[in-house]
């Protein structure tokens, strides 16, 4: 069948299109293509990844969460710090890693090893995250500095617990930096600024046992 010289126009054109953008075109499907299924990859990697760090936590909780008036075994200390460092060396991007180095912080604080409690409450801090998909819960990062400055406090660097809790967002924890921040103070024998951060603690509605001992203790002494 005859094509009309208008047809055989239409398709020169169709021919000269393909030649100048078709080519581009395609690319741009195959490339779309090999980061939808590199992303396909990365994902189930990931996913792979995730299941094991959820594993070695899940071993971790099951060794160290015990009631708070029974003493973890020394055989049980050591797997629990095993698995610690396993997750942080292993997994170092997830966010067990950062809950494994929280329960390293507390394993070593147990047993009066304030370095050890202090590298491991530096690293979190160190390796927290922002982003609108993958930030760190801010709680989280609210007591890892909290207890980072208690540990500061009882190694004498009350400088620098200062600096640690004010770079901080207390969030629900107010009254716990405030106390700390009193602590703080007073071991510096700033006893009207930490009268003021006891009361500011007491403020908040959620102080501590102790807190309202500490504040007449000081207020008697004045």
């Amino acid at each position: 069948m005859a094509i009309s010289a208008e047809e055989e126009e239409t398709l020169e054109a169709i021919k000269r299109w393909w030649n100048d953008s078709g080519k581009q075109i395609a690319m741009g499907i195959a490339v779309v293509a090999i980061v939808y299924f590199g992303w396909q990859f990365w994902n189930r990697s990931q996913t792979n990844v995730s299941a094991e760090a959820s594993a070695l936590y899940d071993q971790l909780t099951g060794i160290a969460v015990i009631s708070p008036d029974a003493t973890l075994a020394e055989a049980d200390r050591a797997r629990a710090n095993e698995l610690v460092q396993q997750i942080r060396s292993e997994h170092p991007g997830s966010v067990y890693a950062l809950y494994a180095a929280l329960f390293g912080a507390k394993l070593s604080a147990d047993v009066n090893n304030l370095d050890a409690a202090k590298e491991h409450l530096e690293w979190l801090l160190a390796n927290t995250r922002s982003g609108f998909f993958n930030s760190t819960d801010p709680t989280l990062i609210a007591l890892a500095s909290l207890r980072l400055g208690r540990v500061l406090l009882a190694q004498g660097q009350g400088a620098q617990a200062l600096t640690v809790i004010g770079g901080a967002e207390p969030g629900a924890l107010a009254a716990e930096f405030e106390e700390l921040r009193g602590d703080i103070y007073l071991s510096q024998g700033q006893r009207d600024e930490a009268l003021t951060a006891y009361q500011a603690a007491l403020d908040t509605g959620n102080p501590s046992p102790v807190l309202q001992l500490k504040l007449n203790e000081l207020q008697s002494s004045r």
